[in-house]
């Protein structure tokens, strides 16, 4: 049994809280300084969602590889690497020069913040083992508590204040949670003290939720690499297979295999439309006079004091049907932002705000209760997954959604009108995850006539609302498949969490 020590496990709760803080702080600066980044280098749509990507996929490496190993290196070393990754991302991203400098700087940065979530996610579980989704929701409030925290701070400095010295905002939740790292000691996870062998940890998760991840992380890994499909599905093959003789060809639990398939709309509804939400609320949030940034400020606060007080609500409803009522929530709320102006801009986010609280700690916790033999496996690949999908599709689909919705409009205005729009402020062909596209060319809009700016504007404008109604139907999908989970639990009898007994039983 895990002996409990109550002020231990507070202060391991609130290391844990403070590293989560420090991985929404990157999130939060890197949203609030795209467009910085897109005016001094010249970047496309498409490439400033590669860049939003980049802050998210990457995570996935650390957080599964990690997962794998964090029973033999301990929560601490995991931590430590996190800290190490975090210092080094921002030193390479604060000298960047360009594109890729700015990659590879997100790059350091996620694999530090998937390193938090490989320690924080199984460490809290085996802390609050009673009361997974209650915990699990209270320790990701420190997302949007870091959201806020960090979008405060750099929406005070000012939208004229260089992108650089908003970055380097990050160094603070940093150093505080390496502060409070030092001399912690850690208890070993759930599966360890029960006593649960190390392939059946990896035979809940199964071979084929490892295909998926391995499949998601390949593809953005052959983008880069320019590697050809065969070479692809070479090596998503071989590296399946090898997990799946660890496992013995255990396939993994099909309830299992199904959460982590909703992890992909989810983690693209709630992390991908974040990344996103202060460029795409621009135009509209311009006209008020307010800067964009303030409305993922306004939707991180709803979800900070929900995640605080969710567990009450849980307990009564269950997790899926909160599960299910969040979604049909997110879909109106993105939806409305889609068409909303003026005051109705603030219902429909709040709307949103409210969906999207519930979606990260409670799928989790979901997670966790079921398949408790997976330890940090099964809890960690359910996440990895989610990130690498909102890393890989989501934020590039939404800028890939802007470009081609821009790029339609100007072809079409030229073929009624006899202009030369397209032909005059649009790139060659570029290609992306998605395929080739045309992108405006940053450069070529600045030194264009002002009729033709003002143009190119509210075309662009319009582009960002056809993106977001893209995503809203992206909830729905969750709803429908929410519903069938539902169904299912109540033919076994209703929602149960499974409760870990000792491995010889």
């Amino acid at each position: 049994m895990i002996a409990a020590d109550p002020r231990s496990d507070t202060r391991l709760f609130a290391t844990c809280f403070a590293a989560i803080v420090a991985t929404s702080f990157c999130f939060i600066l890197r949203a609030l300084v795209v467009d910085d980044w897109g005016r001094e280098f010249a970047l496309s749509e498409t490439q400033k969602g590669e860049l939003l990507g980049v802050g998210l996929w990457p995570f996935s490496i650390s957080i599964v590889l990690l997962s794998l190993l964090i029973d033999r290196i301990g929560f601490r070393t995991a931590l430590w690497f996190a800290a190490a990754s975090h210092v080094v991302g921002l030193a390479v991203l604060l000298t960047a020069s360009g594109y890729w400098g700015l990659y590879v700087g997100t790059f350091a940065m996620a694999l530090g913040n998937g390193a938090v979530e490989a320690a924080a996610n199984p460490l809290v579980a085996t802390l609050y083992s009673h009361d997974k989704p209650k915990w699990l929701n209270r320790l990701h409030a420190a997302w949007p508590a870091g959201l806020i925290l960090g979008g405060v701070l750099a929406l005070a400095a000012g939208a004229a204040t260089d992108w650089r010295i908003k970055c380097a905002l990050l160094a603070i939740p940093v150093a505080v949670y390496v502060f409070m790292l030092i001399g912690r000691r850690f208890p070993v996870s759930e599966r360890v003290a029960f006593g649960v062998s190390y392939r059946a940890m990896l035979s809940e998760a199964g071979f084929v939720s490892a295909a998926i991840i391995i499949l998601l992380i390949m593809l953005e890994i052959g983008r880069l690499a320019d590697l050809s499909t065969s070479a692809l599905v070479g090596i998503v093959a071989v590296l399946t297979a090898a997990y799946a003789v660890l496992t013995r060809g255990a396939v993994g639990r099909p309830l299992f295999i199904m959460l982590v398939l909703i992890m992909i709309p989810l983690a693209t509804t709630e992390l991908s439309t974040d990344g996103w939400i202060s460029s795409l609320m621009e135009p509209e949030m311009r006209r008020l006079g307010l800067q964009a940034g303030w409305v993922l400020v306004y939707t991180s606060a709803i979800v900070f004091v929900i995640r605080i007080f969710a567990g009450s609500l849980i307990h009564w409803l269950k997790p899926l049907p909160v599960l299910a009522a969040a979604s049909g929530l997110a879909f109106l709320g993105l939806y409305a932002l889609s068409t909303a102006t003026g005051f109705w801009l603030l219902a429909a986010a709040t709307l949103y705000g409210i969906g999207k609280s519930f979606f990260w700690g409670t799928s989790l916790g979901v997670c966790s209760e079921q398949f408790p033999k997976g330890g940090a496996v099964t809890i960690n690949v359910m996440a990895g997954a989610g990130m690498l999908a909102a890393g890989i599709i989501g934020s590039v689909l939404l800028g890939a959604a802007q470009d081609r919705a821009t790029a339609d409009a100007l072809v079409d205005r030229d073929a009624r009108q006899g202009t030369h729009l397209a032909e005059t402020y649009l790139t060659g062909t570029k290609v992306s995850i998605f395929g080739p596209y045309r992108a405006l060319d940053a450069t070529k809009v600045a030194g264009g006539d002002p009729p033709d700016r003002a143009l190119l504007s509210e075309i662009q404008g319009d582009a960002k609302k056809t993106a977001l109604k893209d995503v809203a139907k992206l909830p729905l999908v969750m709803l429908v498949a929410y519903l069938v989970l539902i169904a299912i639990f109540r033919r076994r009898g209703g929602y149960r969490p499974v409760v870990l007994a000792q491995a010889a039983e």
